[in-house]
Parts: structure tokens; C-alpha cells; sequence
């Protein structure tokens, strides 16, 4: 495998350069004197910070985007092989990453690298931890999955030892990076298009706790089932939390305000109890703030700060967003695409004041669709009303004979009533005749629904 040599900067080419994570890595090397250039389908607000920070972006991939003088080229898992640039690099023989291995030798440049894992939850905790280092002026390096206001984006080029990121299972990705902390928050089936099953799924996390050296230490949530398979015979140090009061983490007497913000007591396995409140609603951000206390806590950073930290802590893009209201009616935006995370943001919901909850859930991708099917029926229909948008394809083509039809037959089915249009226009003006003062709309799903509330805001 090619490595960088961080002291000798080169000229590299990321295809796919305007993706959340490959304009972050983009951005770091930039700032380490790099020459960057790269290409996506479009521009984006990711691509104009990357032109105006030096780099050359073009717009459509062809084999003559890739220049004389390119020294490696850098490719996500979304790129396939027939790639036109992807193929010019191999016939020219110049060295290929892919985005997970670039980040793990990236990694490998700080002292502290920390990596947070789990098949929900990876952006928020990521952030969290963001926002408590930040507080502690700790000068991180900071990549995250989400646009996160306090840092302008999605990446923060610090100077000292601390290097955060997501590290996501998909593709194995995660097994690329050299972590010195990790985290994992959760496993559940998810990527079925690429894993087999669940375990060969937990089988990958067992194999990134692995990764960990014998100095290094793994944060892990101990409800996840069976958890000590993952945790067995390793060398590093193991750190617990959860619900259960054998965990050296858990909490007690959660409750909420009401905006549906939880405040909670933290039980320490030793019986020390502290109180923490977080801006951001829902049960599972109480989990999620745990782990990121529980790093705090091994980093010695003065609870006091953590905890200042987290009550500013108001949230990324995408989760749970508060949008703006439109005839007295509340717009909230959400990433979930998962059963679990539908059902944690409804949850979250249900203490956030309202009438009515309206859902408008994109479906991501048709495989993701096919495997979920009755979980997606029972987990939207915890939303008064429902209404689905056509599943948006992102990386697939339509084979399954899958449709957006096809998991409204699957809600109704339970006796609980749903819509399906297959415009966002149609979406909107259905909105406008049926949504009265007080009711919450969310607008659900990985793709691009977050439009549908957008518009509504400008009518």
C-alpha cells in the first residue's frame, strides 16, 4: 500500500471530492501544505469551501480531469470500477487510496486519535466530544459526518495531539484506521447490501476493537447483547456504560423539560452521581452523552467543563434540526434512515410540544428498504400521521421491484393510516391543505426530503 509522507507533501486527486468526509480529509491536507484537486457530479457549498481554500474541483468525472502531475488518487467506496478516472489512474499506473485508508494513515499523525463507532449515534456523539474538547480548549482536529455550526462545517484543523472522527463499518472501512481510543456506541443490521448478517457484522467491530494497541482504551456500550464477546481477551483497556447498574456508566431519573431535552443523574460504578442536561431531545442522546463523558472523564477533563459543554451542545444538521415554523405549524429536519433511529426520533417527538406529528420518511436505498420492511411499518407508525416520499436510490438501481407503494401496503396493514405521493411538490401542497397550528412536521431520511420542509418555509 502507498503511504504519505506527511513531512513531504504531494499533489493528490479525490474522486468524489465533495462528499461530507472526503472534502473534510480534502481540507486537513490543504492545510498541511498539499496540493488538492479532485471531482463530483455537482457543486456544493463542501466544493466552493474546498475551491476557495485552493483546491481545483471539476464537475463531471472523465478521464482527462486527471492531470500529468498527480502523485495518488483517493476513491470512496461509492466510486465503481468502471470509473473513468479511477480507470486513467490505473492505466497510468499512479497510486490509489481509498478514502478509508487515507484517513487511517492520517490517523496515524496524531498521538491521540479517536474514533467513534456504531451503527447509530456516530455524528451526534462525535460532535459531543467536539464541543467538550473545544470547550476545553483542547485545539482538536476534528472530522465529522454532519455540518456542526460551531466549527463552520464538517472539519476543524487543530495543532495538538487530538484527532476526532467518525469511523463507519460499511465496506469495513473502520479496519483501515489506527485508533488509539475507541468507541462503540451500538450494533444492529444495518448495510445489509454488503454484511451478511449480524454476525458478520459484530464480527467487524470485534475486529476494530482489535485494532486498539495495549495502551489504548475502548468505550463501549454494555447493552449491546453479548457485549463481552467483543470485548474478550483484549489488551487494551475496556471502559462500560448503559442502563444497567453494573456498568461503570449508567444513568438515573431522566426526564425532560418541555421541549423534550433530557436532563439526567450519572451513576459512576464507584457511586459518584453527577447531573447533566443536553439541548438535544430524545433518551438516546442521553446514551450518546454518556460515552462522550466517559471519554471527558479519561482525557481528565474537570466535569464542570463536560458539563457546561454539553448543555450548549445544540445539535448538527439533520438531527432533529429545528427548521423555522410556517402557519403556526413546527419544521423539524432528520437523518434517520434506520428502523432504530425512526423510533428514537419519534420517541424524542412525542416530549417535544405539539398536536399532531406528521412524518415525511424518504426510504434510503432498495435493499435497505427490502431487509427492514416491517420494522420500517412499525417504527413510522409511531407518527400520527405518515407520508412517503419514493425511495431515494442514492448508490442502487431499482431491481427488487421495491417500492415506496410497497411499504405503504406494509403500514397499513397495521391499521395505521399513510400516504405515498411521488412528488416533493405533491408532498408540499398536501401539507399545506392538511397541516393545522401546533402540529409537528418532520421531515424524515438520508437523502434529500429536508427540501420538502425547506419549501415550505418560503411559501
Amino acid at each position: 500500500m502507498y503511504q504519505i509522507n506527511f513531512q513531504n507533501p504531494i499533489h493528490i486527486y479525490f474522486i468524489g471530492i465533495g462528499g461530507i468526509s472526503m472534502s473534510g480529509l480534502a481540507e486537513i491536507l490543504l492545510s498541511e501544505g498539499f496540493r488538492v484537486s479532485g471531482s463530483d457530479r455537482a457543486a456544493s457549498p463542501l466544493t466552493h469551501t474546498l475551491e476557495e481554500k485552493g483546491a481545483a474541483v471539476y464537475y463531471g468525472q472523465r478521464k482527462e480531469n486527471i492531470p500529468a502531475d498527480i502523485d495518488l488518487v483517493v476513491y470512496t467506496s461509492a466510486i465503481k470500477p468502471d470509473n473513468p478516472e479511477l480507470l486513467a489512474a490505473g492505466q497510468r499506473a499512479i497510486p490509489v487510496l481509498t478514502r478509508a485508508q487515507l484517513l487511517g494513515q492520517m490517523m496515524q499523525n496524531y498521538e491521540m486519535p479517536i474514533a467513534v463507532s456504531g451503527t447509530h449515534g456516530k455524528t451526534t456523539t462525535t460532535s459531543m466530544i467536539s464541543q467538550i474538547l473545544l470547550e476545553h480548549h483542547a485545539d482538536p482536529t476534528l472530522s465529522i459526518g454532519g455540518i456542526y455550526k460551531p466549527i463552520g462545517g464538517n472539519i476543524r484543523v487543530g495543532s495538538s495531539a487530538y484527532f476526532v472522527t467518525e469511523a463507519c463499518e460499511y465496506t469495513n472501512s473502520f479496519l483501515s484506521f489506527f485508533p488509539k481510543i475507541g468507541i462503540i456506541l451500538n450494533i444492529e443490521e444495518d448495510h445489509l447490501d454488503y454484511f451478511k448478517d449480524i454476525h458478520d457484522i459484530r464480527n467487524s467491530f470485534r475486529k476494530f476493537a482489535n485494532l486498539l494497541p495495549s495502551d489504548g482504551v475502548l468505550i463501549i456500550n454494555g447493552d449491546i447483547e453479548h457485549y463481552k464477546e467483543l470485548t474478550r481477551d483484549l489488551n487494551c483497556r475496556v471502559i462500560t456504560y448503559g442502563s444497567s447498574s453494573g456498568l461503570d456508566y449508567y444513568p438515573a431519573n431522566i426526564t425532560y423539560d418541555a421541549s423534550g431535552c433530557p436532563s439526567f443523574h450519572l451513576m459512576h460504578k464507584d457511586g459518584k452521581e453527577e447531573v447533566f442536561s443536553l439541548r438535544v431531545p430524545g433518551e438516546h442522546n442521553v446514551y450518546n452523552a454518556i460515552a462522550a463523558i466517559a471519554l471527558a472523564d479519561l482525557l481528565e477533563i474537570p466535569t464542570a467543563t463536560t458539563a457546561e459543554a454539553l448543555l450548549a451542545y445544540g445539535g448538527t444538521d439533520r438531527r432533529f434540526e429545528y427548521k423555522g415554523t410556517v402557519n403556526g405549524v413546527t419544521v423539524i429536519d432528520d437523518y434517520a434512515h434506520h428502523p432504530t433511529e425512526i423510533t428514537a426520533t419519534l420517541l424524542a417527538a412525542r416530549n417535544y410540544p405539539h398536536r399532531t406529528t406528521w412524518c415525511v420518511f424518504q426510504p434510503h436505498t432498495y435493499t435497505r428498504t427490502r431487509d427492514f420492511m416491517a420494522d420500517f411499518a412499525r417504527a413510522l407508525s409511531l407518527s400520527d400521521e405518515v407520508i412517503l416520499a419514493d425511495i431515494y436510490a442514492a448508490r442502487e438501481k431499482d431491481t427488487l421491484g421495491i417500492s415506496s407503494r410497497t411499504l405503504q401496503a406494509e403500514i397499513e396493514k397495521l391499521g395505521h393510516r399513510c400516504y405515498y405521493f411521488p412528488s416533493f411538490s405533491e408532498i408540499e401542497n398536501f401539507l399545506l391543505e392538511n397541516c393545522t397550528k401546533d402540529d409537528l412536521l418532520i421531515t424524515m431520511g438520508a437523502g434529500d426530503i429536508v427540501k420538502v420542509g425547506e419549501d415550505l418555509l418560503q411559501k
